[in-house]
């Protein structure tokens, strides 16, 4: 068997076995994957008013089946899990360099704006998330 053969099969070998080649570096072990639903309540743990924000508005629904930014049923301008308003918050999330087309960029834009209103801003879905309405509205 030539060198490289050899030397290929023993590398890959080694991979599959999770033992460092030749005392190089460890293989990366990816994390397990996570559903959007996952992602919002990890990226939300310490304001869980969020997550049910989440729910209500979207469904945790950042894209649609064709791959396209999920936005809203009553105003196609609230765009993302967060139903994030372009025409109103779109300028303002730009010259924050947040993407709100994308989930970090809706989520971390979300955070944003709640600890600047609370949930003022997604209150039109109040009857949803705040059904037993111990939640004051800014």
């Amino acid at each position: 068997m030539p060198f490289a053969a050899s030397f290929a099969i023993a590398l890959s070998s080694a991979l599959m076995s999770g033992a460092a080649p030749m005392g190089g570096p460890q293989p990366i072990i990816m994390p397990a994957a996570q559903t959007v639903q996952q992602y919002v309540a990890n990226y939300f743990a310490d304001t869980p008013i969020l997550i049910k924000v989440a729910e209500c508005e979207s469904h945790f629904k950042q894209y649609d089946k064709d791959g396209s930014v999920h936005r809203g049923v009553v105003n196609n301008k609230d765009v993302g899990i967060m139903q994030i308003n372009e025409y109103y918050q779109g300028k303002t999330a730009l010259a924050l360099g947040i993407d709100i087309y994308s989930i970090q960029g809706n989520l971390a834009y979300a955070k944003y704006l709640y600890d600047k209103e609370g949930v003022q801003p997604w209150s039109s879905s109040s009857p949803c998330w705040n059904k037993d309405g111990k939640i004051a509205l800014k």
